[in-house]
């Protein structure tokens, strides 16, 4: 057993440091930076989709003071000028019983763009020319529409959105923007080729808009920026088929959606390439990891996403001026935030809410929807998925996060303080003295991190470093609860073995067909171990088929070789790791890929002498249309 050292072993409170304040609003302790020439006329806006379901089922809002209000009056306090609203063609049954996520159908349209104009604030038109959710995994043909040949259903489109708005009209609502789909990757309304979708269903839909008023921006909605080729090409193909509209909108959530760096350069490439506006219609950041109406979050405990912000109410509105900052930066129109309001509709019991949702729709999916989505909404209906990345409590109060539009014009700078801590992990080689941190990372409310002294709890007895084993200790930083998970672990001989290291020259990707992406490639949430890994794919059938390896000199003796592996669309395949030593293929472990972050890991034992020349690898053969996976986590270590 090794002995145990560790750095400070007292707790030290972390005071801050001091920053002039800006102005003060009231008593917020949100520190907002400004947004240096933010426009007067940039939206700063909200989805408030699913309210009216909500409020049907009990829901109230409130003032920071705990005064009850009307939502839309607490919005538009807050700096809110714009709200977006869904519309599905007809969210409910044959005998009536709605699909729920806010039975978001004209009429409830008609209600909140009304009241979102009495208290000043534009509307958003969302159309989604799908009786349920649309977006990149599900495209579904309204039911009115199902069977039509596309000059029919491109008909039908555009009577429906001209009637549609010219309701809204009529209803009171003020109707700045129309969107024509919703997260349109490649699929729009039951429809797969892009003549189809671009030139018919989303022509005739500009066509209606047009009519309706030609003052009104038209905006096409997207999602996944971070794959910046699609991007580019889908921008082409509104191009290339004449498209007749105004904006191109991306959905951005910084769990999924790459850095802001990179969005500004999709951005900004189209822009300049396309001479069109650009947007965020979506994006939104959770508070807190406590889901509040008993049924899950999209956004909760671990999970393959990034965390570039503390789940707090500051890192929440964070989020939402960086965002906001990172548009205008690049002359964008606006900012929508998705969902502000949707929270729980109780606190007691899931049989409480779950009869609500039922009855008013107010959870993300009813029961009735399996008729129209059984895949999805047939198999998880429940309460909502994003109730912790709202911007009122589970009780309807506003949290201060809700404040960060209206400061981010003239700034609201308070003394810089912790607004978190971050975790601790230490890995260490089995036999190797461990040495504590003494300090942990905390994360301003000004986004900046600064070290704070930490102390850790040891279990009796230290820590045996002797066998390959992990433990987690509790300690404190700053008057906060901290953790440490150390983990003793085998050497790792494989080079880069995470492909983390810009020097990849220990690699060797040999393309034995015609893989049209074979690299390394950044992406957190497809990566195994770190930040980056190995991508492969082809739209062509047939076409991947490659080995990626690395050789080693080892010492004498018995080892374990394994790697990782995910993917899918693969069709027929072929997929194996190997050891060769001196060149000649010694073992082989066959494996196979089925589906995003499904990671197979073969593992290999060999023996191998001195100064022999080892070389791992692993071969891949994909028939596949679209066949795609990733390859991390490479590890050579003495066997067990």
């Amino acid at each position: 057993m090794k002995r145990i050292m560790t750095g400070l072993l007292a707790v030290a409170l972390f005071l801050g440091t001091a920053v002039t304040p800006g102005r003060s609003e009231g008593d917020s302790g949100l520190f907002v930076r400004k947004i240096e020439g933010l426009p007067e006329d940039f939206i700063l806006g909200m989805d408030v989709s699913s309210v009216t379901a909500l409020e049907k089922s009990g829901v109230t809002y409130r003032s920071r003071d705990g005064a009850e209000g009307d939502l839309f009056a607490l919005l538009a306090g807050a700096g809110i000028n714009y709200i977006r609203v869904r519309i599905w063609n007809d969210p409910y049954t044959a005998d009536g019983r709605g699909y729920g996520g806010g039975n978001c159908d004209l009429q409830n349209a008609v209600l909140i763009g009304k009241r979102a104009a009495e208290h000043g604030m534009k509307l958003l038109v969302d159309f989604h020319y799908s009786d349920f959710w649309a977006d990149p995994g599900k495209q579904q043909v309204p039911k009115a529409w199902a069977g039509l040949g596309i000059e029919e259903k491109a008909d039908a489109l555009y009577r429906y959105t001209l009637e549609s708005l010219n309701a809204l009209r009529e209803g009171g609502a003020d109707v700045g923007m129309v969107q024509i789909g919703n997260e349109t990757n490649g699929r729009l309304c039951g429809e797969k080729i892009w003549m189809n979708i671009v030139w018919h269903l989303m022509g005739a839909g500009c066509r209606a808009v047009r009519e309706f008023d030609p003052a009104v921006k038209i905006a096409v909605h997207f999602a996944n920026p971070e794959n910046t080729e699609a991007y580019l090409s889908w921008a082409s193909k509104l191009a290339y088929y004449q498209l007749d509209y105004d904006v191109f909108a991306t959905s951005y959530y910084p769990y999924w959606h790459g850095t802001l760096e990179n969005l500004k350069s999709i951005l900004s490439q189209i822009r300049d390439t396309y001479g069109k506006q650009v947007m965020v219609a979506e994006t939104s950041y959770a508070y807190t990891l406590e889901d509040t109406d008993f049924s899950g979050n999209t956004i909760g405990e671990g999970g393959a996403f990034e965390k570039p912000y503390p789940f707090t109410v500051q890192g929440q509105a964070n989020e939402v001026r960086d965002v906001a900052a990172a548009v205008s930066e690049i002359g964008g129109l606006g900012i929508f935030y998705w969902e502000g309001a949707w929270i729980s509709v109780g606190r007691n019991s899931y049989e409480e809410n779950f009869e609500k949702w039922e009855k008013y729709g107010s959870g993300w999916a009813a029961s009735a929807a399996a008729g129209y989505d059984p895949k999805d909404a047939g198999k998880y209906y429940g309460g909502s998925a994003c109730d912790n990345q709202a911007m009122f409590s589970p009780d309807g109060t506003a949290l201060e996060s809700l404040e960060v539009f209206r400061f981010l014009r003239e700034g609201h700078e308070v003394p810089v303080k912790a607004d978190s801590m971050e975790d601790a992990f230490l890995s260490v080689d089995i036999g190797r003295e461990i040495v504590l941190p003494d300090s942990v990372y905390a994360v301003m409310n000004d986004g900046s991190r600064a070290r704070v002294p930490a102390a850790w709890q040891l279990p009796e007895g230290g820590i045996d470093s002797s066998f390959e084993h992990s433990v987690t200790l509790s300690g404190t930083a700053g008057g906060r609860t901290v953790n440490c998970t150390v983990s003793i672990v085998r050497s790792n001989y494989a080079k880069n073995y995470s492909f983390e290291e810009q020097d990849l020259s220990m690699w060797q990707a040999v393309d034995l067909g015609k893989t049209e992406q074979l690299y390394c490639e950044e992406k957190k949430n497809d990566s195994l171990t770190g930040e980056k890994h190995w991508h492969f794919y082809s739209a062509a059938a047939n076409s991947v088929r490659f080995t990626l390896e690395q050789k080693l000199i080892l010492p004498a003796g018995t080892w374990s070789y394994r790697i990782s592996v995910m993917g899918g669309d693969a069709g027929n395949q072929e997929i194996y790791s190997y050891v060769k030593l001196d060149g000649e293929e010694t073992a082989r472990k066959e494996t196979e890929v089925t589906s995003w972050n499904s990671w197979a890991t073969p593992e290999i034992t060999f023996a191998c002498a001195e100064g022999q020349e080892v070389t791992c690898g692993i071969y891949v053969r994909c028939d596949g249309a679209g066949a795609w996976g990733k390859i991390d986590d490479m590890q050579v270590v003495t066997a067990r």
